[in-house]
């Protein structure tokens, strides 16, 4: 037993010397203060700033434009996955207005040459 005999040693209540001491952390060895999480770390990146030339003129722009401005001129050059990911990008963040309808309407002139066509098809 222990040394103060009024002290009961059980479920909830473990034995004094080895509880938590006052002002010692229960991880010690855990994440140090101040360390930095991956977000933290690629929005700083991001927003970092570079020099660079722009119609022969030096220009500050950040790495996050830089990075916007390469993917749309691949995009505008033909590379189908600078495409693909422009396309992407656009829609996550500007995206579509809630009430646009997924497909546009046809014009009156676009239902009657489709519904002639139809006709035509069943017909034959």
């Amino acid at each position: 037993m222990s040394k103060d005999k009024d002290y009961e040693v059980g479920y909830g209540k473990p034995p004094r010397h080895t509880r938590f001491t006052k002002g010692q952390s229960g991880n010690p060895r855990g994440r140090p203060k101040g360390v930095k999480n991956f977000r933290t770390d690629l929005m700083e990146e991001l927003t970092e700033t570079i020099e660079v030339r722009e119609n022969g003129k030096p220009v500050v722009l950040s790495k996050q434009r830089l990075l916007l401005k390469s993917i749309t001129a691949k995009a505008l050059k033909g590379d189908a996955r600078a495409a693909d990911t422009l396309v992407r990008l656009i829609g996550q963040h500007l995206g579509l207005p809630e009430d646009a309808p997924d497909e546009p309407a046809l014009s009156a002139d676009d239902a009657a040459i489709l519904d002639n066509f139809i006709k035509r098809r069943s017909s034959t």
